[in-house]
């Protein structure tokens, strides 16, 4: 077979498999191409993570970098589209496992799986070569570390995430839009939900991440007329919508107007050290804690006890102690990323 033969098949094939997203006017063949050309990370590879992985995948994009710090575990496979009861029983590293899924319905795409924790030291490493980045966090310190390198390098990413019955999403393309920080310029305050806590509804998640995943393909075909310019925010269990203007910078804005990138430059980060035998310390200084939600929302979860001064919550063979000001002593462990991985699912950062 010649070369100009192989590669008449290959279109053939390509044009079998997309045949019916080609169909759909705003794609086209001339969009299929950019797709297969194009090159997305995506920064968590657990609910919201797994479901863009899959949709991006199965729509020919031609590199994905999946970036996850976590491994599967059976409480995953509710909502988390990638994994199956294998992989949790193996406890995979969530990005290969995504990995090894992808490859099953589309081995024509390159998928590269990084069991890391992005954190400022590794980001440009990372996310070097992507055209887009997806956020499929479970916390804001990354966004807001990917906002930084975001609009320093001026590279387009999208915020998401899901909570309950609620899904948040936004669009961020450098010198047009308002960055994350033009809209929080804070983090929350005080204790923040985590779907460990609170719950999720797997409907939220999938919400969530097809309308990531569609916004991304307009910004990948060069719709960048379509993109939606504001925080939307929808409820499934109440029907409440709301949207936030968000297309235009915040004129005093720190991080894009005033190019001032604390977070990538890992200042205000909390600092994790290995603190004696098997156990890992966070400190988190300054961020108020109640005590008293806090064990309501943890109680459903394992074994909670509190005074005025700190509190200890027991779970499978790990306790977490929280300090007032917010600094945590995670027993059981001494590896750095789960500690992290631990305090972020029921904690909150």
């Amino acid at each position: 077979m010649s070369s100009k033969e192989r590669e008449t098949m290959q279109t053939a094939q390509v044009a079998e498999r997309y045949s019916r997203q080609i169909l759909y006017p705003g794609i086209g063949v001339e969009g299929q191409q950019k797709l297969k050309k194009a090159h997305v990370a995506i920064v968590g590879c657990g609910a919201t993570g797994a479901a863009s992985a899959g949709l991006l995948a199965r729509a020919g994009v031609g590199t994905l970098t999946l970036i996850d710090r976590d491994f599967v575990e059976e409480s995953n496979l509710q909502r988390q589209v990638l994994f199956d009861e294998e992989d949790a029983r193996l406890a995979l590293p969530k990005a290969e496992a995504a990995r090894r899924k992808i490859m099953l319905f589309n081995s024509e795409i390159t998928v590269k799986p990084q069991i890391a924790d992005l954190v400022p030291a590794n980001i440009h490493e990372l996310l070097s070569g992507a055209d887009l980045v997806l956020d499929a966090t479970d916390n804001f310190e990354t966004r807001y570390l990917i906002n930084d390198y975001a609009v320093e390098q001026q590279k387009p990413w999208i915020y998401a995430a899901a909570i309950g019955a609620y899904a948040v999403t936004m669009n961020i393309v450098p010198e047009e839009t308002a960055c994350l920080a033009c809209i929080f310029p804070k983090p929350p305050g005080g204790t923040v939900e985590t779907c460990d806590t609170a719950g999720i509804l797997n409907s939220a998640v999938n919400l969530a991440a097809s309308i990531e995943v569609t916004e991304a393909l307009k910004l990948l075909t060069g719709a960048k007329d379509k993109l939606r310019r504001s925080l939307l925010s929808f409820d499934l269990w109440t029907n409440e919508r709301s949207e936030v203007a968000a297309s235009r910078p915040r004129a005093d804005c720190e991080v894009c107007q005033q190019r001032d990138f604390a977070h990538l430059r890992g200042e205000g980060r909390p600092h994790i050290t290995l603190c004696g035998r098997n156990s890992v310390q966070i400190h988190e200084h300054h961020r108020p804690v109640d005590f008293a939600e806090m064990e309501a929302r943890l109680r459903p979860h394992g074994t909670v006890r509190f005074n005025n001064l700190l509190l200890r919550f027991e779970r499978d063979a790990y306790i977490i102690t929280v300090f007032a000001d917010g600094r945590a002593l995670i027993q059981g462990t001494t590896d750095i990323t789960q500690a992290r991985s631990l305090y972020a699912r029921f904690i909150g950062s």
